[in-house]
């Protein structure tokens, strides 16, 4: 389901360099992961009828799983 929430919000993605690289619209979407977890460690997503698990780490690090 594509709606007006799936267009980019960023307007583009970090480099490796640190730069910012221009994405093609429709094609990024950055989301600040604060506003994804709040005070939560563990987010539900839920994708094309399968529900992954995303979480935070210890050492800051994210992991999803199906």
């Amino acid at each position: 389901m594509m709606d007006q929430s799936d267009t980019p919000v960023s307007g583009g993605l970090p480099s490796r360099a640190g730069q910012l690289k221009v994405a093609a619209p429709g094609q990024a979407r950055t989301i600040d992961a604060r506003s994804l977890f709040g005070d939560a460690q563990v987010v539900l997503i839920e994708y094309r009828g399968e529900c992954y698990q995303l979480r935070q780490t210890r050492n800051g690090k994210l992991i999803l799983t199906k």
